[in-house]
């Protein structure tokens, strides 16, 4: 029940007045909080046609949290005009006051004060008049003593623009834009896959599903043994150019080196072995040291195959990598200086061109490729190696899509691998595939500074289907 002198008050109120009473004025007007009075208003409805009320919206003036300071303390002109004293105050000493700085600009318009700049220890501070009228604050106590209608709309406007006045119930007079709880909210800031990047994941995810393990490229810098020679690779090969192959200048060579392999890779370069005649010709160490930028990450996989090869009983594996590569190539829209080579490796004993192709079949059926071709061909450290065609259905012809074949005696013998145990691989470049997938004529605009980052922004989640 509300307060009975209230509920009194209010109904004397009502007796008296013929059109009414205002609730906000009535609640002025006895001193008491509106929201009481309101309860006051309800509790007289409850007890039947004793009075009857409805809601009506106002607008009304409240005054700010700074208002209200300034209602019970002065403005911040007003005291800084009071901490001035006869002798002036340092106008360093005034700005360190909390009310300080508004109120020196403030008091400074109207003229209350003055500074000396010239004035010994700094500028000074000095009042201009002998006192002051604190309009701001008369203001002030009028709104807040509900007496707002006697200022001036302009008036108003200027202590609501210092914000020390709010109005109160101005927002409902405001149209507003209908919610729509079906839109979608603003996508939060974060990262986005390049397209490369999201191709290489699926790629990554055919091998892995596939039972094969992720080989360790984390070494940019190859030397030439591992790079070539190891690969049964000739020294005088046009691949170990200077015009196909970075050479490093520091540091240029490399030294670290299983000895006793290095001597029957040379063997086998220089004299053949294991059934082959070799190149016969000088092998020489001195090349084969010289550290380059690695032209394909297969010697990666020769690394692999000879730490496999040291075990003491043989396991077949399945390797697969995909990482970066550089070749001194002349740049055009379809070749960079370097780019990702996807390579797959298949250890085992008496597997066959057939396991190849099988394999094969099965790897790019995942990538969506059916109709697949085999063409021979010659790499120097597979024998028998093959080109492999897939039927390009927008182009209605033949392309290649990667190189395979079955890694030589010569090279797999000097490791120490069993005789009876054969290693089939094949390779693909990632930029060609990604390109396809994406629409991109011109790798320039996949890897580079050309590259448009609301492309990468833009470019959908790669799906490889079968």
């Amino acid at each position: 029940m509300a307060d009975t002198g209230v509920v009194e008050s209010l109904l004397g109120l009502v007796e008296k007045a013929d059109g009414g009473v205002d609730s906000l004025e009535a609640a002025a007007g006895l001193g008491v909080d509106h929201q009481l009075l309101v309860g006051a208003v309800k509790s007289l409805q409850a007890l039947g046609d004793l009075i009857s009320a409805e809601l009506r919206s106002s607008k009304h003036w409240e005054l700010s949290g700074e208002g209200t300071e300034i209602a019970e303390q002065g403005s911040h002109e007003a005291r800084v005009f009071g901490s001035i004293p006869p002798q002036g105050l340092t106008q360093s000493d005034l700005m360190k006051l909390s009310f300080g700085k508004i109120g020196f600009s403030k008091a400074m318009s109207s003229k209350w004060i003055r500074v000396d700049k010239a004035h010994e220890g700094g500028p000074r501070v000095f009042r201009t008049v002998e006192s002051i009228e604190d309009q701001v604050r008369e203001k002030l106590l009028l709104v807040q003593r509900g007496n707002s209608s006697q200022l001036e709309e302009k008036e108003k406007n200027e202590l609501k623009k210092r914000k020390l006045l709010s109005e109160v119930g101005s927002w409902k007079e405001k149209k507003f834009k209908p919610y729509n709880f079906q839109a979608m909210g603003v996508a939060p800031d974060c990262g986005h896959m390049h397209p490369l990047m999201k191709v290489r994941t699926q790629f990554r995810q055919i091998f892995l599903e596939m039972g094969f393990t992720e080989m360790p490229t984390n070494n940019f810098i190859e030397s030439s043994f591992w790079n070539f020679d190891s690969l049964f690779q000739p020294q005088q090969h046009p691949a170990r150019d200077q015009h196909d192959t970075f050479f490093l200048s520091d540091p240029a060579l490399a030294h670290d080196f299983p000895q006793d392999y290095l001597e029957r890779v040379k063997k086998v370069h220089s004299e053949g072995g294991y059934g082959s005649q070799g190149y016969k010709y000088a092998w020489k160490v001195e090349e084969a040291q010289k550290n380059i930028l690695r032209t394909h990450t297969t010697a990666v996989s020769a690394r692999m195959l000879y730490k496999l090869a040291q075990q003491e009983k043989f396991t077949p594996v399945k390797y697969f990598s995909i990482d970066r590569v550089f070749r001194n190539e002349t740049l055009d829209a379809t070749h960079l200086a370097e780019f990702h080579q996807i390579e797959g490796v298949v250890a085992d004993r008496g597997l066959t061109l057939g396991d190849l192709m099988g394999i094969l079949h099965a790897f790019f059926t995942k990538l969506g490729i059916t109709k697949l071709r085999f063409k021979p061909a010659y790499n120097p450290y597979t024998e028998p190696s093959m080109e492999v065609f897939s039927y390009h259905e927008g182009l209605k012809k033949w392309v290649e899509v990667g190189n395979s074949g079955v890694f030589r005696p010569e090279m797999l013998l000097p490791m120490g691998l069993p005789e009876d145990v054969s290693v089939i691989a094949w390779g693909l470049s990632l930029e060609r595939p990604t390109m396809i997938k994406y629409g991109i004529n011109n790798i320039r605009e996949l890897v580079g500074h050309k590259v448009n980052l609301q492309m990468v922004y833009d470019s959908p989640v790669c799906r490889l289907e079968s």
